[in-house]
């Protein structure tokens, strides 16, 4: 009787898989790089030049699951996915996808909160986005992003253009949009 029992691609062969010639390929590499990061984001770490590289990949896929990998490993590393910044910037005004552009804000947000350096470099594009979608169906989910940002260690500057930036809708938006603004204005002022 045969084990048919399979072991799961290392992160080394996945990490590989990302700049091979099938679309299909990259995805999956992808995705599960993403779950392993969410598991174990430290054994991504060695890989981190290989996926800022698949930044620029062309499927969406591949992009938003490489930045949820990064966003896991910015949470243990900032300085080790500092470069992802330039990538980011590209994606967070992806025309096509939504997905994108939500992981490209998740990843910044995550990456600005690590310094108040990082904040103020970080806050120009996050306040860009806010002002492009605000009411786009993602921005409910930039707005738990940006929560996550306001609590982290912002620069006197960003903590005031944030306060700044999410006061109309604490003062004037309705039900979720109203509350989690309020929520940010309180992490941002550290209250």
């Amino acid at each position: 009787m045969s084990d048919e029992t399979s072991s799961a691609p290392s992160v080394e062969y996945l990490v590989g898989a990302l700049t091979g010639p099938r679309r299909r390929s990259r995805q999956e590499a992808a995705h599960m790089l993403a779950a392993e990061a969410h598991e174990d984001a430290a054994a991504l770490a060695p890989y981190v030049d290989d996926l800022i590289d698949a930044l620029y990949r062309p499927e969406a896929q591949t992009r938003w699951e490489v930045f949820d990998a990064l966003g896991e490993v910015a949470l243990i590393n900032a300085d080790a996915v500092a470069e992802g910044f330039d990538g980011a910037e590209a994606s967070l005004f992806d025309e096509s996808s939504a997905t994108v552009r939500l992981a490209a804000f998740r990843f910044l947000c995550r990456l600005g909160a690590s310094s108040p350096e990082r904040s103020d470099a970080a806050w120009g594009l996050l306040d860009e986005a806010i002002q492009c979608y605000h009411g786009n169906p993602e921005y409910r989910d930039m707005l738990l992003a940006l929560l996550e940002f306001a609590k982290g260690d912002l620069s006197d500057k960003t903590r005031d253009a944030v306060v700044a930036r999410m006061g109309f809708d604490a003062e004037n938006g309705h039900s979720f949009m109203r509350a989690c603004s309020t929520q940010i204005i309180s992490a941002a002022k550290g209250e």
